[in-house]
């Protein structure tokens, strides 16, 4: 005979697909299909004692995490809080109307939504961020669990995920793999093969379990398993039917992210037989345990002597340190090039905060949402044009907000890094990043301007972009000058200025040059430091379009996106000459100067200009 609990979470699982039916046809679109599949699981999961957390506190550290990587099954995701009495009935029909909250791939808007999922191969990575946070940082018994689709197993980022949680030994995070056989268009690489999925998985380090994804016996034995597992985190590879519960679209294809029509939706509810409307899933509250704090000495004074060689890049890794003792919810990220980014500095000084994560971009930033969703301030380094890899997670990181707060440093921008040539110049990632809404966008251009410009990012809540110069530059500004986000600094103007010239990092550096032998010809030109990309200075931009003649953008940058287009748009319809100078050739390997020359970013190009207008 079926026991009292078995039979409480067969009528919760009934219930729980009666709310998906009801959502998605309400809605007229959604993915019914995908959420009926893994009901059984994630029921069970939820509502069979596993599953810790006090959702009248939901940030609370010491809650166990839930993600739906598989993002296209919110129909289940909300009916799961609709199960637990958080989700009204005709809260559930408003699902994908604009206005409401159950917006059609989780956001957190939704008030149990750890991060925004739906692009998929991304919810698993934001898993290992928050495992690592809850084992290493916190260091609490919060588990994290993620649901993720066959289909996504596809993507190369779940790979790097599966990866890294095995190196970091995360035994408090455990993925729910929903095998349904069927994709979108046909039927997944694998189908049913629940044995190839062991295998690949297991062979990271995994431990794996094989279950009916709709015995609910048997996933009750399984979550209560991955308890006693040490050292290595689980993968429960579930068999399901697609449609489950819905006998005419069941294991059928053509029905993702299909809705059932009112006619079909009644034939279907009959189907699922006696449904009880008014049971309610309880989740049990977690234990307390306090979150630990590291101890560390007061911050130390850090500056540089005007004059002084700095490289950017390292001067980072010199503020990133320094800074720590004031913001002791950093934590520090980079894709395996710390030697490169000088992020070394603060992995040698505090290694218990500082995480590699080897060369798997994509999953980085995953980790460092994660992170963040849990309170931290992930600084995430690597060479500026490897954070293109992972555009599609940086991008979804915005709709994660108002919790995200990342902080991106990409060293080795531009054609002046030299001799390694095109690969690893960065010539797009303003551009990129600048097409994130709310990104802020950062390019220091000495030691100085990166030490305060650092500090800005970590006060400033919210996601940062630090663009970082490979080689040594001279400091240029004093230990007290004071930096903003949104601010540019005017280092070189007269009264008579005919021309300003507008550039930030290596290219800021070349306009003083230009201004030097201007000046002994008596052309006075103006010199525009623009650190802050975006937000930007329009103000002192629109000054300069009044005072001067005409103005020139200088950037180690392609030209579509970057900052000749920021500085042309904020100044809007100037009476004013408009140049801009920009990387327009592909680049080659060689010297910094000589690149710059080829360019026609140099100096001498800004001296040519100039004479030219």
């Amino acid at each position: 005979m079926m026991n009292v609990r078995l039979k409480e979470l067969n009528k919760l699982a009934t219930l729980v697909r009666y709310y998906i039916l009801l959502s998605s046809t309400a809605a007229g679109s959604g993915h019914p299909t995908s959420s009926l599949s893994a009901t059984d699981v994630l029921t069970t999961l939820l509502f069979g004692g596993a599953f810790k957390a006090d959702l009248d506190d939901f940030e609370n550290p010491n809650n166990d995490r839930l993600i739906f990587s598989k993002g296209h099954a919110s129909p289940l995701f909300y009916s799961l809080y609709a199960a637990a009495g958080r989700v009204s009935v005709d809260e559930l029909k408003t699902f994908r109307k604009f206005g409401s909250q159950l917006e059609g791939h989780p956001t957190p808007i939704f008030p149990y939504a750890e991060a925004a999922t739906g692009s998929l191969g991304q919810g698993l990575s934001i898993g290992v961020g928050m495992a690592i946070n809850a084992k290493f940082i916190d260091q609490v018994s919060s588990n994290t669990f993620v649901l993720l689709g066959d289909s996504e197993m596809a993507e190369g980022s779940q790979w790097e995920a599966i990866q890294i949680a095995a190196f970091y030994k995360l035994d408090n995070l455990v993925g729910l793999l929903d095998v349904n056989r069927l994709g979108q268009s046909r039927e997944t690489m694998y189908g049913h093969d629940l044995e190839a999925y062991e295998k690949r998985i297991a062979s990271f380090g995994w431990h794996t379990i094989l279950i009916d994804g709709h015995d609910i016996e048997a996933i009750e034995r399984a979550i209560s398993e991955t308890e006693k597992i040490e050292g290595k985190p689980t993968m429960i590879i579930a068999k399901t039917i697609k449609g489950k519960g819905v006998e005419d679209i069941e294991d059928i294809n053509g029905w993702h992210g299909k809705a059932l029509s009112i006619e079909e939706e009644e034939k279907a509810i009959a189907n699922l037989g006696e449904i009880d409307y008014e049971i309610r899933g309880c989740i049990d509250p977690p234990k307390k345990i306090d979150t630990q704090e590291i101890k560390v000495a007061d911050q130390a004074d850090l500056s540089y002597e005007l004059g002084a060689s700095v490289a950017p890049r390292k001067a980072y890794g010199e503020a990133i340190t320094n800074l720590f003792p004031n913001y002791k919810n950093m934590v520090v990220l980079d894709g395996e090039v710390s030697n490169s980014t000088y992020s070394q500095i603060f992995r040698e000084k505090y290694p218990d905060r500082y995480f590699e994560m080897f060369i798997a971009e994509q999953n980085m930033v995953g980790v460092a949402l994660g992170l963040s969703r849990r309170g931290k301030i992930p600084f995430v380094s690597t060479f500026a044009a490897f954070f293109s890899r992972a555009f599609d997670q940086i991008r979804m990181s915005q709709y994660s907000q108002p919790h995200t707060n990342i902080k991106f440093a990409g060293s080795h921008a531009g054609v002046s890094i030299g001799e390694d040539g095109p690969s690893q110049m960065a010539l797009e990632d303003i551009s990129m990043f600048r097409s994130v809404n709310n990104m802020k966008v950062l390019y220091p251009s000495d030691g100085t301007s990166t030490v305060k410009l650092v500090e800005e990012a970590a006060k400033n809540h919210g996601n940062v972009y630090i663009r970082l110069t490979r080689m040594n530059m001279p400091v240029i500004y004093e230990a007290d000058e004071e930096f903003m986000i949104g601010g540019s600094k005017v280092i070189r103007e007269s009264g008579n200025d005919k021309v300003a010239v507008i550039g930030a990092g290596v290219t800021l550096h070349e306009a003083l040059k230009a201004y030097d032998i201007l000046a002994n010809e008596g052309i006075n030109i103006r010199v525009i430091d623009l650190y802050s990309i975006e937000p930007i200075d329009g103000d002192t931009l629109k000054k300069a379009a009044r005072e001067c003649k005409a103005i020139i953008t200088v950037e180690d940058h392609y030209r579509p996106g970057g900052i000749g287009e920021a500085v042309l748009s904020a100044i809007g319809g100037a009476d004013v000459v408009f140049s801009s100078l920009a990387v327009d050739k592909i680049p080659k390997s060689g010297k910094q100067d000589e690149l710059l020359d080829y360019e026609g970013i140099s100096s001498s190009a800004i001296i040519e200009r100039v004479k030219e207008i």
